[in-house]
């Protein structure tokens, strides 16, 4: 039988209250349009299924129809049915009109330039993956995320940042966060973490310790007696030092000595630009270090896909606390994503974003030279500008008067740290980032 239901939408109207059926449709329809609840264009079901849905006479459905077409409410047009008329709109509120934001160019620290998101690759890698994929992807999954994205990452990790990785200690989830938190069930605290770092990072962690970092990265030898200590070897965040070669083998030397482990957070380790990348901690020692990574930074944080590389005795504990049913990273983009890896489109990708965010931060040194330094080694997407002291506050009011959004160096200060160094961190990697610079570039002419 023929209804509003297989004419291919859902359709609810009221037609109850005093009047004729004829008068409550026509009622209802009218309100329906006036409210917005029926958009401009909106194609209404023919008379014939409209009246079978309801239980009503065809003929006053049409009725109904001519009355609201020659109000105006409606158009008929023979070929493309009843329509919601397109100069029909709502009345406007009388509430008091909303006073527009000041449009603000984000250069927040990390943001990748996601206007390159590889589209036409990624599509091709879906279109492989759907077709391809086995019946038991469509079903809950493994907690330890699939199978075919695992052994990709195992390949890759091991090839380009030197990660000792076995698909079995592959644990997929939904980003670094989502690591931390289980991580910080699954370790005793106190935690150590760097003085400066993600304010956000330290907040999934049930406590924290502060150790200094300077330009060689945290100053290892200080770190205390606990079960794990938090690191961004490859390029600090956000200061931008490297991890200094002797350090990284006495973080190690350290986890054994006190029967703990370092959290190795390689957030933008493929992004070196003066040399190639120097491999991660973990492959001195897997049983002591764990990798986590994610695609935040080389793709988007729109896939919310990340993975932890884990020493054999924490993957049974780990598994069992995402638990069956803990949210993760879509089967399918995993699938996505292991073809991606697999295929080498990752590999073209992660070249092609290197080459563009070098340029991108040339530019920025250029454009400050020589008045102003830009500390830390060329890599990542972000870029710390020291200021003189007072600077900090200045600067970022000044940038926010212009348009321009970055970030105070204190907001990733630890609060158990004194304040010693004022500084901005801002993303050169951001989509505005070549509408902002000029803009930056004055603001910090005058302030500094």
């Amino acid at each position: 039988m023929e209804s509003w239901a297989t004419f291919g939408s859902d359709f609810y109207l009221d037609v109850s209250g005093p009047g004729g059926v004829r008068a409550r449709l026509t009622r209802s329809l009218r309100e329906a349009i006036r409210s917005a609840r029926l958009a401009p264009g909106t194609r209404l079901p023919s008379s014939r299924a409209l009246a079978l849905d309801l239980g009503i006479a065809r003929n006053t459905v049409a009725a109904a129809y001519d009355e609201l077409v020659a109000e105006g409410w409606l158009t008929a047009r023979h070929g493309s049915g009843t329509r919601v008329a397109q100069r029909v709109r709502p009345p406007a509120s009388p509430a008091r009109p909303a006073v527009a934001a000041p449009a603000v160019l984000d250069l927040t620290p990390s943001t990748p330039d996601i206007a390159l998101f590889p589209r036409t690759a990624w599509l091709r890698s879906a279109r492989r993956a759907l077709t391809a994929a086995p019946t038991d992807a469509f079903g809950p999954g493994d907690p330890r995320g699939r199978i075919e994205l695992r052994v990709a990452l195992a390949e890759y990790l091991a090839r380009a940042r030197g990660v000792r990785a076995d698909p079995e200690r592959i644990v997929i989830v939904s980003g670094t966060a989502h690591s931390l938190r289980l991580l910080n069930t699954l370790l005793p605290g106190p935690f150590a973490v760097e003085s400066y770092g993600l304010d956000f990072h330290r907040g999934l962690l049930s406590s924290t310790v502060p150790v200094r970092v300077d330009e060689a990265g945290m100053r290892v030898e200080e770190l205390p007696d606990v079960a794990a200590a938090l690191l961004t070897p490859a390029h600090q965040f956000p200061l931008g030092g490297p991890l200094h070669p002797w350090r990284r083998a006495a973080a190690v030397e350290w986890a054994r000595s006190v029967d703990g482990l370092v959290l190795e957070d390689d957030y933008d380790g493929e992004f070196r630009y003066d040399r190639d990348p120097v491999g991660a901690v973990q492959g001195l020692d897997p049983e002591r270090v764990v990798y986590l990574g994610s695609a935040s930074k080389s793709l988007s944080p729109a896939l919310r896909m990340g993975w932890m590389v884990l020493p054999g005795h924490l993957v049974d504990a780990a598994v069992a606390e995402k638990g069956d049913r803990e949210q993760y990273a879509s089967a399918l983009d995993q699938l996505t994503m292991a073809d991606f890896v697999a295929s080498g489109a990752y590999d073209t990708h992660v070249r092609r974003m290197r080459q563009h965010y070098r340029e991108r931060r040339d530019q920025l040194v250029s454009a400050l030279q020589p008045h102003l330094r830009v500390p830390g080694i060329p890599a990542g997407l972000h870029a710390v500008l020291e200021l003189p002291p007072g600077g900090e506050r200045r600067v970022l009011d000044a940038a926010l008067e212009v348009g321009v959004g970055v970030v105070g160096l204190g907001e990733f200060r630890h609060p158990d740290v004194p304040w010693d160094r004022d500084g901005v961190v801002l993303s050169f990697g951001a989509p505005a980032f070549p509408r902002a610079l000029p803009l930056l570039r004055r603001v910090l002419a005058e302030h500094c």
